[in-house]
């Protein structure tokens, strides 16, 4: 293989694993830097904290290549994905496959540094991230489990740095759960009118008229459930400013999907990674006074 053909190839499978759109990855990272942060008391093991950090990345990866493999006979006829590189041709299903396996096993290769409670937990997590892709065929409601997929970086994050999962875990678990389900639910009414068409199925659809309602109830029910775990981890100031600042962000995104544009309804889907830095922000702040 020539030099041209190889920076080709490589170029295709980087877009492929959506590196050059890191949105998806720092969505992900947000959440499992919550969890080290109070799990540590704001000072996690530098090593947790790498294998983490690489390990998100990496499976962030992984589970955009498994997603374009599941759908390259519906992504060729959807406006914001038919550019993507299997729906084009540029990369074959079988070696989307081949790059999946590789991410997967680079990631459990990290995986490996962590104790056994972790090591155990990642199964889950590698089975969560193969299967997502395929529920948007036999489920309204694929953008929760996309967050119990994403969310499953809190308890790994804990047991990664306790060796346990406490309670305060599976509220930041529930927390987040609910979070993925708001923002990829904005980001399912930019493609909304082209799934109807195709039949494939979302709860942009599901939650029709109440759509902007609904995610507004969560909105608050994660908040009060952010404000639940700095109570029980008796938490300063800062983080409470931090979730004040994050409730700003979610009345600034329910007017940005009010009329349910599809360009607005996508800054409101990227403006989520502001949500995720100010709760971050909030936590580590708080430690840094505590």
């Amino acid at each position: 293989m020539n030099t041209a053909k190889l920076m080709d190839r490589t170029r295709q499978y980087w877009l492929l694993a959506r590196f050059d759109r890191p949105i998806g990855t720092l969505i992900l990272l947000w959440p499992a830097l919550w969890a080290l942060w109070l799990a540590s008391n704001g000072k996690p093991d530098l090593l947790v904290l790498s294998v983490i950090c690489m390990g998100v990345v990496i499976m962030r990866a992984a589970g955009c290549v498994i997603n374009d493999y599941a759908d390259r006979n519906f992504d060729p006829h959807v406006e914001r994905t038919r550019q993507r590189p299997i729906a084009v041709g540029k990369v074959q299903p079988k070696e989307a496959l081949i790059l999946f396996v590789v991410l997967c096993l680079c990631a459990f290769a990290l995986v490996l540094l962590l104790n056994i409670y972790t090591i155990l937990l990642s199964f889950v997590g590698a089975f969560l991230a193969a299967s997502y892709p395929f529920m948007k065929r036999y489920t309204q409601l694929p953008q929760a489990y996309l967050g119990i997929a994403f969310g499953w970086a809190v308890p790994m994050s804990f047991s990664a740095q306790m060796n346990s999962i406490p309670a305060v875990a599976w509220l930041m678990f529930l927390a987040v759960v609910l979070w993925a389900l708001v923002y990829d639910t904005m980001y399912a009414m930019v493609d909304k009118e082209d799934d109807l068409k195709i039949g494939i199925k979302s709860t942009a659809i599901l939650f029709g008229d109440y759509d902007r309602h609904i995610m507004a109830i969560l909105q608050v029910i994660i908040l009060g459930l952010l404000v639940t775990i700095g109570q029980i981890q008796q938490l300063y100031w800062p983080y409470y400013l931090g979730i004040l600042v994050a409730a700003g962000l979610s009345v600034y995104q329910q007017k940005l999907i009010f009329h349910r544009e599809k360009a607005l309804c996508f800054k409101a889907f990227l403006n989520s990674n502001w949500f995720g830095l100010t709760i971050f922000s909030g936590i580590a702040v708080n430690y840094l006074f505590q």
